[in-house]
């Protein structure tokens, strides 16, 4: 047995929520000078213990504010643990919230650029993909234009274009599979088989339970941030199934 892809030991993930309402930026300075300025902490993922094996694909189940998304951020290392830690071993290519990390007054060339930096491409490595990016976004004409004058779907197009670029040995989905029109949409799932068909390592987060088992070989049940069953995906998907119903 190799080195496992992910290893996530005691992880907890805390956010400041704002009591109060505060009108205005000097209403909230004074209060936070005054210390009046009072913040629930919410917990969105608590004690989190997760192994994965490489090739091992893992579906993400879980009721909406469960903690699914920002347990594939933490992961992806787009936020960072409150406690614990996260081990991740091989090249990874988050699909999460495609294109939420454009400047929007930058052109998709730019954007490429820009976005293929934070995920840890080199220069290099993006001019080589570079032509591929964009014949796999279909915006050849618009590379050139600010992303503010993007559509959504357009934006999350470029972002899988970009995101699925590398080679990944990790693959990260976040209900990923909706992307753009139905035509871009099957192309897109195409490329995510493919990936599957190299033996990436993939986590998904779904509400669907049929894609979870057509898509994986091991499933998670997230609750109010606590994992609160792991195992192979048709008996936590059966369990899944049982719990929604129950609700």
């Amino acid at each position: 047995m190799g080195k496992p892809a992910i290893v996530v030991e005691n992880m907890s993930m805390m956010f400041n929520l704002n009591k109060e309402k505060v009108d205005n930026l000097k209403e909230y300075f004074i209060k936070f000078v005054t210390n009046k300025l009072h913040f629930t902490e919410f917990w969105a993922l608590q004690d989190i213990n997760l192994t994965v094996e490489k090739g091992d694909r893992v579906g993400i189940l879980g009721l909406n504010g469960a903690g699914k998304s920002t347990l594939l951020k933490v992961i992806a290392g787009v936020l960072k643990p409150t406690k614990g830690t996260v081990k991740v071993t091989g090249v990874i290519a988050p699909m999460i919230e495609l294109g939420a990390g454009f400047d929007l007054n930058y052109s998709g060339k730019e954007n490429i650029y820009l976005y293929g930096a934070t995920m840890g491409y080199s220069r290099k490595f993006i001019d080589k993909k570079f032509d591929e990016i964009v014949e796999f976004s279909e915006l050849k004409e618009f590379i050139n234009v600010p992303v503010k004058n993007y559509s959504s779907g357009m934006r999350a197009r470029l972002g899988f274009a970009i995101a699925s670029a590398v080679e990944p040995e990790i693959l990260i989905l976040d209900e990923v599979l909706s992307v753009g029109d139905a035509k871009f949409r099957k192309k897109s799932e195409n490329k995510i088989m493919s990936m599957f068909d190299k033996g990436v390592t993939v986590l998904f987060v779904s509400h669907s339970v049929e894609q979870v088992l057509s898509i994986c070989n091991k499933a998670i049940i997230l609750d109010h941030g606590k994992i609160i069953a792991q195992g192979d995906a048709e008996t936590i998907c059966e369990q899944y199934n049982e719990m929604v119903k129950g609700k």
